[in-house]
């Protein structure tokens, strides 16, 4: 995961300060019009430097301004059609990239370094570019909307298909799990308040909130930010943090010390825009002691052997004593949320070996050596709110790599054909588009290739 994220950030990086090279080193000039926008041959050149363009099939002096001219159309027709994104949309964005860059980097002056620009400058150039993206992408999917497939198109279009034509779907497992949190002593707790306290009191008597969090938060998400979070809705947080965090009016305040799955806070609010709101806050955990640990992993060992003897099921013992909420009831199943190629979210038993390594390493290394129905060993792991619990982990199923099927693999082949139609249906538009727009391209960028002629009128 961390490998992914340099990646992108490096090439995040590389293309901005193409785009900052461009302008000292390109006389620049206006090579294509669409509708009221122009394309500066400085993007051209800013975008052939972008190692994510490096791939790409055919002349990019061609290739490149005529995506850029493609974006153009959606953005016209999203004018046109009030498609707006807001700017707390798109702020949101910026701050969940930056904060993933920043922990790639390693602190916010590491990645201020690497990109030779300032934070604020940093922010800017995100913004102007995500939402430029967000609008497209929010017109495509306006455009798009009633685009459905059938049960009888889906078999259609593969049953004629060779079966080595049929997409690879990679082994994926189905796991329960049981897990215990160590016992966190009421000293330890009372400690952590008390800590929480005392940065609080030091708040109200002059020192910065977001100074305090960058030394001590324990969020690795947004300590490096000052402890600022997204702008984000009641339902997308904590509920016990959202109902103290909303209840805040006076951004000089400081909330009461909150408990939440994530471990004990304090909040203050930075502003509020319509339903959604932008707190900084102060994350701290109790220490887990080993002796804690090891009494869980005791404890695991034996329901284990219990479970392995038939005195009673996995599936009943992680109902009635696992203190996972998000599993308990289901019976100790894990389920993984995916979002469609439509937008919708689905939830599904099944995960592909690198999700699960994504979310819970310990947990994937574990599994992965495991057999069907088999119990595995107690062990410590991090879970999805970075807390050490204890688990023990039954493999109720391993599905191996393979060609997909009707039977075993609908979602994946329906959006196969859906994302063909919706693909064909953005094509027939971009070319009527070109009839009805204004066009004007510089003689010597004509003598192109174009992936849609029309540009050419």
């Amino acid at each position: 995961m961390k490998r992914l994220l340099y990646i992108l950030l490096f090439t995040f990086c590389i293309s901005l300060q193409s785009f900052a090279q461009s302008d000292n080193n390109v006389i620049d000039e206006v090579i294509w019009v669409v509708g009221d926008e122009a394309i500066l041959k400085s993007e051209v050149e800013g975008l052939r430097r972008d190692p994510s363009w490096s791939q790409i099939k055919g002349n990019p002096y061609c290739v490149i301004p005529e995506r850029l001219a493609i974006q153009k159309l959606f953005l016209h027709q999203a004018v046109i059609d009030s498609v707006e994104v807001t700017d707390a949309q798109v702020n949101a964005y910026v701050d969940e990239r930056i904060n993933d860059w920043v922990m790639t980097a390693g602190s916010k002056e590491k990645l201020e370094e690497y990109m030779s620009m300032p934070m604020s400058q940093i922010r800017e150039e995100l913004f102007d570019r995500y939402k430029d993206e967000l609008s497209v992408n929010r017109m495509r999917e306006k455009l798009t909307e009633d685009v459905k497939v059938s049960p009888a198109e889906v078999r259609r279009y593969f049953q004629n298909l060779p079966e080595d034509s049929l997409p690879l779907i990679p082994t994926q497992v189905e796991v329960e799990i049981l897990v215990l949190q160590p016992k966190i002593p009421d000293e330890e707790i009372n400690r952590v308040k008390e800590e929480l306290r005392g940065y609080a009191e030091r708040v109200n008597n002059g020192m910065t909130f977001s100074t305090l969090a960058i030394l001590y938060s324990e969020d690795p998400g947004s300590s490096r930010q000052g402890g600022e979070l997204p702008y984000m809705g009641k339902g997308e947080l904590d509920p016990a943090f959202a109902n103290v965090a909303f209840a805040l009016t006076d951004p000089k305040k400081v909330s009461k010390v909150v408990e939440s799955e994530s471990g004990f806070h304090i909040i203050q609010l930075i502003d509020r825009r319509g339903d959604k709101a932008k707190f900084r806050h102060i994350l701290r955990k109790p220490v887990v002691a080993q002796k804690n640990v090891d009494e869980a992993l005791l404890r695991l060992d034996s329901i284990a052997d219990d479970i392995r003897k038939e005195k009673f099921s996995f599936e009943d013992a992680a109902s009635f004593i696992s203190e996972d909420k998000d599993t308990r009831n289901n019976h100790g199943l894990m389920t993984n949320q995916k979002v469609q190629n439509d937008g919708s979210r689905i939830q599904t038993s099944r995960f592909e070996m690198a999700e699960l390594s994504n979310y819970y390493p310990d947990l994937a290394r574990i599994v992965e050596k495991m057999e069907i129905g088999e119990i595995s060993k107690p062990f410590k792991m991090t879970d999805k709110h970075l807390k050490t619990v204890c688990a023990i982990a039954k493999l109720k199923n391993r599905i191996k790599a393979h060609h997909a099927s009707m039977s075993e693999d609908f979602q994946v082949l329906k959006d196969i054909v859906l994302n063909k139609k919706k693909g064909e249906l953005l094509d027939d538009w971009i070319r009527e588009k070109q009839k009805t727009t204004y066009i004007r391209i510089n003689e010597e960028w004509r003598d192109c290739d174009f992936e849609y002629p029309g540009w050419v009128k």
